[in-house]
């Protein structure tokens, strides 16, 4: 009875020193690739701050300029550019780690099923936050600092409404002397503009992965194309509440993140309904395909239509 605990102890032992070994590798390269980053954070910076430079450019102010309040803060924002940074560079490898480490437990068709998945993830990452960062977070940062020259010239059309409080465009300098009122003026920090930024690229990163999601839920037999189809409704007001908490309390890029998504549903369906066509013709050919049972099954999936 003794020999038999050891015996089976063993290959657990050896599968937790290869998971210690996967994770030294993964927490290595996540380590050089943040002090690599760090390096060049503040190009990074330069980069990610591109789009409310423009913003403040093309309002008018010929030397947009930003600022920090604390003696640590532009240090530590460098620090947080290098983590985010160092995280994506360093992902390739810990993919790779956790792969190497699944796959001897999987068959070979798991493998061939899984692994593209495993490489479009990290694709679609990319192209949320590229499209985050090229067209979102410009028109979000255009329509915030925008509103305070839509609000001067309503205040210019309506008497009595500039009198109390006089209002500056967000990018004008202040003029040296003012009768009354109080002028405010945009004077963005470094920390809080690049938390807007970080977070838009964020949330439409991952929001980008809902089709390797729903995808391999398909293809385990936890979702159909008929079952998914049937949830439209409910799902349009499911990425919408997302949309509402992961994005800045704005409605512009809730509705822009909504109508990303929506689509990558859409897509969703598609490919899960290839799936479905194609395990049905490999059935078929094995002559395992009932198209009694297995038709009624699709049909009960699909719900009961709206």
């Amino acid at each position: 009875m003794t020999d038999s605990i050891e015996d089976s102890s063993a290959p657990l032992m050896e599968h937790l020193a290869e998971l210690r070994n996967r994770l030294i590798w993964s927490v290595t390269a996540f380590m050089v690739a943040m002090v690599l980053s760090f390096i060049v954070a503040e190009p990074i910076l330069d980069f990610l701050l591109s789009p409310i430079e423009q913003a403040m450019r093309g309002l008018g102010d010929p030397n947009p300029v930003m600022q920090y309040t604390a003696p640590q803060e532009y240090f530590f924002t460098l620090v947080h550019i290098s983590v985010v940074a160092g995280l994506m560079i360093s992902f390739p490898v810990i993919a790779y780690q956790l792969w190497r480490f699944v796959a001897p437990g999987l068959y070979r068709s798991e493998k061939q099923a899984f692994l593209p998945f495993l490489l479009a993830s990290p694709i679609l990452f990319m192209t949320g936050a590229a499209f985050a960062h090229f067209v979102v977070t410009p028109i979000a940062m255009t329509f915030f600092l925008g509103f305070a020259d839509s609000y001067s010239v309503l205040a210019a059309l309506v008497p009595g409404l500039g009198d109390a409080t006089t209002t500056l465009p967000a990018t004008e300098i202040a003029p040296a002397v003012s009768e009354s009122g109080i002028d405010i003026v945009f004077q963005g920090k470094v920390n809080e503009t690049l938390g807007i930024s970080l977070k838009l690229i964020v949330a439409f990163g991952f929001c980008f992965q809902l089709p390797v999601l729903l995808t391999l839920m398909g293809k385990a037999g936890l979702a159909t194309s008929a079952g998914l189809a049937g949830m439209r409704k409910y799902a349009i007001v499911l990425i919408l509440v997302v949309a509402a908490l992961v994005t800045p309390p704005d409605v512009m890029s809730q509705l822009i993140l909504f109508a990303a998504v929506y689509p990558l549903y859409e897509v969703s369906i598609f490919l899960i309904r290839r799936i479905e066509k194609r395990r049905e013709a490999e059935l078929r050919a094995e002559g395992l395909w009932d198209d009694e049972v297995d038709g009624d099954q699709g049909a009960e999936d699909a719900g009961p239509k709206a």
